[in-house]
């Protein structure tokens, strides 16, 4: 099994990771396990393959409904 060392870790970090594995029963070690564990799944189930979003993304229309009207000089009212 792989080893992962983290170096130049804040204090204050290094004792949050220890006051949560304590708080869940476990090791600093199992604890930074977790956390790994858990964001790395996250990201991947948080950030979808954008092609297939836009695939099911519903259709917005044809290009001529987006085209803007340009239509100068035209009047302006100021009083």
């Amino acid at each position: 099994m792989a080893q992962l060392v983290v170096r130049d870790l804040e204090a204050e970090l290094v004792q949050r990771l220890k006051e949560r594995a304590v708080e869940h029963g476990v090791s600093a070690e199992e604890e930074h396990r977790r956390i790994l564990r858990q964001a790395l799944s996250q990201a991947e189930d948080e950030f979808p393959d954008l092609k297939a979003l836009l695939l099911a993304a519903p259709a917005g229309g044809e290009d001529a409904d987006f085209e803007r009207v340009r239509e100068f000089p035209r009047e302006v009212d100021l009083s």
